[in-house]
């Protein structure tokens, strides 16, 4: 694939050495929603033999990333997309792959008028974690901005 046909997806795991070393699968990126999965890797296990909360951050964030970049993507020859803050509450004991599912909380064409505007526009992006089992294990919210260029 050349970068300008890359998916959101490919083009995350070619750039981003952490998607890369957890081997995060990009399994949908659309401006609608963005999952990702971590498959049950050993090495990245905590002490009660689930993905570390650590992993399942990562996780997450870089699902929000991917959602980021579908939506935004257009846009990045006059903004970088930066992640301003995070956080996230574990539910449940994750066991197994877990898989992680972001959506946008704000409109995308609401945020590009605030950049329209000359303004910084911040807008969160809702992830929800789940194991096999559709159980949510997890759900995080990580706030993005669009930092004008220059």
């Amino acid at each position: 694939m050349t970068a300008d046909h890359m998916s959101v997806g490919d083009m995350l795991a070619a750039t981003v050495p952490m998607a890369r070393t957890l081997s995060l699968q990009f399994l949908e990126t659309t401006a609608e929603r963005a999952v990702v999965a971590l498959p049950d890797q050993g090495e990245y296990h905590n002490h009660v033999g689930g993905p570390h909360a650590g992993a399942m951050f990562t996780l997450g964030e870089s699902a929000s990333g991917a959602i980021v970049l579908a939506a935004f993507g257009d846009q990045l020859a006059r903004a970088v997309p930066l992640a301003v803050r995070a956080e996230i509450a574990y539910k449940k004991l994750a066991m197994g792959p877990v898989t992680a599912t972001a959506t946008l909380g704000r409109p995308a064409a609401e945020v590009v008028a605030e950049l329209d505007e000359g303004r910084r526009p911040e807008f969160p992006v809702s992830v929800a974690i789940r194991r096999e089992d559709g159980a949510v294990t997890g759900e995080m919210t990580v706030v993005w901005t669009l930092r004008p260029n220059g």
